[in-house]
């Protein structure tokens, strides 16, 4: 799976007519750079980053104003996911309007599905660690949503054992954002890629 993923993004030969720039030019590729810029930049983060309640926003603040390029660097990762989450909803589009969900490429788009749904939730993990006011009403309303999905209870209790903003709350949003959901993301966009070297459909290279 690794080494389809490598040879889908390092092809040896590509066909002329598929470097003609397109207004669906490369869609998934892109979103797939971005997804690297935030495993880059979300690294770079953790060496600041102090996921408790008090030292939270107070690492954010320290970043923003003592650090050279900290405020660049928060606001590229802030910006490549919101690019991340429009780049998939337009691939999702234009697969949709293709009638490229149909088979033989039906699996393809239940992974790419997956995706996109695991890629929304990486956001919204990532929206409560500023420990700002916006960051805590916002995942508020999500968890108060959340009650009314099948199962939202249960699910509710898991990722808000205390309170929102609590500590337990806080760490566990922190070790899905970082560890948990990015391990999901990467293993279906190998997948997703291995599915579309091996169903050979679309590919214009070799």
């Amino acid at each position: 799976m690794v080494r389809d993923l490598v040879r889908h993004l390092f092809p040896r030969v590509v066909a002329r007519d598929a470097l003609r720039i397109t207004y669906t030019f490369c869609l998934g590729g892109l979103a797939f750079t971005c997804l690297l810029v935030l495993a880059s930049t979300g690294l770079l983060l953790l060496f600041y980053y102090i996921p408790s309640p008090a030292g939270a926003h107070a690492s954010i603040q320290f970043l923003e104003g003592s650090v050279w390029g900290g405020r660049y660097l928060r606001s590229l990762h802030r910006v490549a996911s919101h690019a991340l989450l429009v780049l998939l909803a337009l691939h999702a589009l234009r697969v949709i309007l293709t009638g490229a969900f149909q088979n033989p490429r039906k699996l393809n788009w239940v992974v790419g599905c997956l995706l996109l749904f695991v890629c929304v939730f990486e956001a919204y993990t990532g929206y409560l660690l500023p420990m700002d006011q916006l960051a805590y009403w916002a995942t508020q309303t999500g968890m108060e949503l959340l009650r009314a999905l099948p199962f939202g209870n249960a699910a509710r209790a898991l990722l808000v054992p205390d309170s929102v903003g609590g500590p337990l709350s806080l760490l566990r949003f922190f070790a899905l954002h970082v560890a948990v959901v990015p391990l999901a993301v990467f293993s279906l966009s190998m997948l997703h890629f291995f599915v579309v070297r091996r169903q050979k459909g679309l590919l214009p290279y070799l």
